[in-house]
């Protein structure tokens, strides 16, 4: 993970999203982090007991790749500049919750009003 935007970037972010536990280590812990210095642990830890990994086979390397990207790009969505024009525009949840409740006892669209403004001026 890139320490300064948070970004998955590297495999073990997706390694660690594949399976729960430290199910993987790696064949040389000096050695770079790519796919190929990637091996299976032969016990894991669960509640304090050591038990047999029950992870019996790595995962292909193409599928470490896709969840990488996908993380990525989940990533990349959610800190869009768009997104995060949005999150700054909205009004507090505690503002909507109030919003929605006076639009239904007073018949008004005060709250889709609102929301849509922000979605007009930060169009994806």
């Amino acid at each position: 993970m890139d320490y300064k935007t948070k970004r998955p970037n590297e495999i073990q972010d997706a390694l660690c999203q594949l399976h729960k536990g430290e199910w993987y280590s790696w064949i040389n812990s000096t050695a770079s982090k790519v796919y190929a210095n990637v091996k299976l642990t032969d016990k894991i830890g669960v509640d304090g007991v050591m038990v047999n990994n029950p992870v019996t086979e790595l995962p292909s390397e193409a599928t470490v790749n896709a969840k990488l990207k996908e993380l990525q790009d989940s990533f990349d969505a959610v800190n869009s500049d768009v997104a995060k024009a949005r999150r700054s525009a909205y009004p507090s949840v505690y503002e909507q919750l109030d919003m929605q409740y006076w639009d239904k006892i007073n018949s008004t669209t005060t709250w889709i009003d609102a929301i849509s403004k922000v979605k007009t001026e930060n169009i994806k």
